[in-house]
């Protein structure tokens, strides 16, 4: 087994670098506390706002921590100018259990609950995006976006025991020998798993064991009749198109919050 050493991965380090020291990002992940968020708490996370080297957004926003329901509408700036929405806002669904805050750009409120492995639930917050994943050979993209086509070779690491935990290996054997590795392959001709993009949640140079690993945008089932079980998933139509105007050159970020958190949080953290 080998880490992949991607274009993508080298870009998301470079953003978080570029966002918050490694070592206030440590901070806030160790102070926090497992309690119920609240509109309040999230209030103290102002301590953040979005770079002007940011100038694609996705906005998530969902009607409540318990809701697995989300409406998702991207935006563009200009340096320095108002974020102007582009196309249609789409609905979406998260985890079977709603959100919790997760880790990504954003400070972790004082005593909020944060994501754990297998809890259902999509991470809220801010968060970089990484590559694009998906069975085809390649698809409409943007320059500087990297696409992996997954094989049986591919894994995504989600066992908190594993050094590797919350990253993508490829086999070097070619397919899996172990049933660790069969446990750990990402998905083989799964229609939801198609084409998804990566988003960094407890990503980077510092992953918590446990915090919740292989959180993408995908394509959802049933024509959404079914949620996630953590990631954010929408129509395939959407997906493509998201993928294909994703930028990395325009450091895209992703936010995801309930309607009071994004309220409380739409001045602090200059979002539209």
């Amino acid at each position: 087994m080998i880490p992949v050493n991607s274009k993508w991965l080298r870009a998301v380090l470079g953003m978080l670098a570029l966002w918050m020291g490694a070592a206030g990002a440590a901070s806030a992940m160790g102070n926090a506390r497992p309690v119920q968020p609240s509109p309040g708490a999230a209030a103290q996370a102002g301590g953040f706002r979005l770079q002007p080297a940011t100038t694609q957004l996705i906005v998530g926003i969902a009607p409540h921590w318990d809701s697995s329901q989300v409406t998702l509408q991207r935006y563009e700036r200009q340096r320095g100018g108002p974020w102007r929405p582009v196309g249609e806002a789409v609905p979406g669904r998260l985890g079977r259990s709603g959100l919790v805050w997760g880790l990504g750009l954003h400070p972790v409120p004082p005593g909020a609950t944060l994501k754990q492995e297998g809890d259902g639930r999509a991470p809220a917050g801010a968060f970089a995006l990484g590559g694009a994943y998906g069975y085809e050979r390649d698809v409409r993209r943007q320059t500087g976006l990297a696409y992996h086509q997954v094989t049986e070779a591919d894994m995504w690491v989600e066992d908190p025991q594993s050094p590797h935990y919350n990253r993508h290996l490829r086999m070097q054997h070619g397919s899996p020998q172990t049933q660790w590795e069969h446990d750990q392959q990402m998905r083989q001709n799964d229609p939801a798993h198609a084409l998804k993009l990566f988003i960094a949640h407890n990503s980077g140079q510092r992953v918590v064991p446990n915090a919740g690993s292989a959180i993408f945008f995908h394509i959802w089932r049933d024509n959404g009749g079914r949620p996630s079980a953590g990631c954010t998933v929408m129509p395939e139509p959407a997906v493509r198109e998201l993928v294909a105007w994703v930028d990395p050159r325009r450091f895209p970020v992703y936010v995801l919050l309930p309607q009071a958190e994004y309220q409380a949080l739409r001045g602090p953290w200059g979002l539209p």
